[in-house]
């Protein structure tokens, strides 16, 4: 039935995460530090508010753009939060943060355009250019430079068929984030070439030492910018597919037909569990964000001891829940490393490789799992380290 599936399909590589994914299931035993996924669960009071929304009858379709009261309650945490100004009607409720960068690909790209793409970043964003027709072009990134993409890699990339560039911070997989002062010099050589800007601020939440920043904020970006963010990461809701999306009318417009066709509307439940997840950080703070933010650090500050501890070096990751050490030292490259300490000592981590070419000979390490684990873990990747020298 080859016939029947067209060329960009058939182009697409199976994504290098779900692939490792696949052999660790199979791997009794296993300790996965490849699952970018919160290990809290999502609190009560937001689990209790979907239940309750389900026992009322709330069951039904809602509105293409959303509900409106969540729509309103991501208006005030955007401005509240990042000092961004959206009006609910430029708010789009999607199914993930996944299904918003690809309305904007769709929205946005015409066949044979291209979307710059920093190297390393989420293994999702080049498919998702080729299935929108266009060109996705690696900017690189370097560990040196803290993965911090730079305005000067992103001038040398632009060519006369570059549409725009998606940026990716704080960053997966590497932790890195990009400061004002840079996202500043950014501005200037998206504005002077008429590039689009589709920032993904998924990690928004969860930076430590300094806070977020959008590229949105900056004076003359927000009429240029998509922004994209959601709650899976900062309040625990991966499973819930809840994400939304901010863009210029004109944009907007766009997105909402094709989600209108494509997706009509984000789960009902899951809005509902929105808003109490909204409403209850609006009355105390935030506090479980904090909670578990805080909670990340101790795992990140325990990591990056038990890297250096055990001979890897890690550039320090300043946002997500995800370390990029460094595997050259031991005389391989990322995917055999990864390949070797999962078969001799059931530890996963996943191959920088699956994330672009600059991830060659580092690998992801998630830290979005308990303190029992990551111990063990690394007791693991010690004795195994130990064999191979």
């Amino acid at each position: 039935m080859r016939e029947f599936v067209n060329q960009n399909a058939k182009s697409l590589k199976p994504s290098g995460i779900r692939k490792f994914f696949d052999i660790v299931r199979e791997t009794e035993g296993a300790i996965s530090l490849g699952v970018g996924e919160p290990d809290f669960v999502t609190p009560w009071r937001v689990r209790s508010a979907a239940i309750t929304s389900i026992q009322r009858g709330y069951t039904q379709y809602t509105g293409n753009r959303g509900l409106p009261e969540l729509l309103k309650l991501i208006s005030r945490y955007l401005e509240e939060r990042f000092s961004l100004s959206y009006d609910p009607s430029q708010i789009l409720i999607t199914v993930g943060g996944s299904e918003a960068i690809d309305l904007a690909f769709r929205a946005c790209i015409e066949a044979g355009e291209e979307v710059l793409v920093p190297d390393p970043s989420y293994v999702s964003y080049a498919p998702l250019v080729t299935m929108a027709y266009g060109k996705a072009v690696p900017v690189p990134c370097y560990e040196e430079d803290g993965f911090a993409v730079r305005a000067e890699d992103i001038e040398r990339a632009i060519t006369p068929k570059t549409k725009a560039i998606i940026l990716t911070y704080p960053n997966n997989p590497t932790g890195a984030i990009v400061a004002r002062e840079r996202l500043e010099q950014i501005a200037q050589t998206v504005i002077k070439h008429d590039l689009l800007v589709i920032t993904d601020e998924i990690y928004a939440e969860l930076t430590y030492g300094r806070k977020h920043f959008s590229i949105a904020a900056l004076e003359g970006m927000k009429e240029r910018t998509v922004y994209v963010g959601g709650f899976s990461k900062a309040f625990a809701m991966t499973g819930w597919r809840l994400g939304f999306v901010c863009a210029p009318k004109a944009i907007d417009d766009a997105m909402f037909k094709i989600h209108q066709y494509s997706m009509l509307c984000a789960p009902i439940t899951s809005q509902y569990a929105g808003i109490e997840a909204l409403k209850d950080g609006f009355s105390d703070g935030f506090a479980a964000v904090e909670e578990m933010r805080d909670s990340y650090d101790k795992r990140r500050r325990f990591v990056l001891h038990s890297l250096q501890e055990i001979g890897l070096t890690c550039f320090e990751p300043q946002g997500a829940f995800y370390a990029f050490p460094s595997v050259k030292n031991t005389g391989m490259d990322a995917e055999t490393f990864a390949e070797e300490l999962l078969r001799r000592r059931k530890v996963a981590v996943v191959p920088g490789s699956a994330f672009g070419s600059f991830g060659k000979y580092n690998c992801r390490l998630s830290y979005a799992t308990g303190l029992s684990s990551l111990s063990e873990a690394f007791d693991r990747m010690a004795a195994f380290l130990n064999e191979i020298k």
